[in-house]
């Protein structure tokens, strides 16, 4: 049996814009991306902290360094700039993988620069 779990996330990143025009997606500061192991189109949930929305959708780059977490498409009616987010990514892993297993987890700062890099060189396991 295989079992979801979470592979990584980014821990209360603030959400710097919102985008409605745009097709759909979520634009990540590319450093965060890196951090937490995300790739381009890759499927993530979004946790709103602040108004307690959930969506699902997929990454796609923003500048790195820019410290850019933009809601786009139809989502951007979910959030707010300055709302506090978590983004998850999971995976699915076998019985025997799973003792082993620790995720990725990316802790930001209000300007979402990464403040504490050590859990996600921990979580690579």
């Amino acid at each position: 049996m295989r079992r979801e779990m979470l592979r990584a996330k980014i821990h209360r990143a603030t959400v710097t814009e919102t985008n409605v025009e745009y097709e759909g997606s979520l634009t990540l500061d590319r450093l965060l991306m890196d951090a937490a192991d995300l790739r381009p189109f890759e499927r993530i949930d979004v946790y709103d902290v602040n108004n307690g929305a959930r969506f699902s959708t997929y990454v796609i780059e923003g500048e790195p360094g820019s410290g850019t977490v933009c809601v786009n498409g139809a989502a951007a009616r979910l959030a707010s700039a300055g709302d506090l987010v978590i983004i998850a990514a999971y995976g699915s892993y076998e019985e025997d993988e799973i003792a082993a297993h620790r995720p990725i987890v990316i802790h930001v700062d209000a300007r979402n620069r990464i403040h504490d890099p050590a859990p996600s060189l921990r979580g690579r396991g």
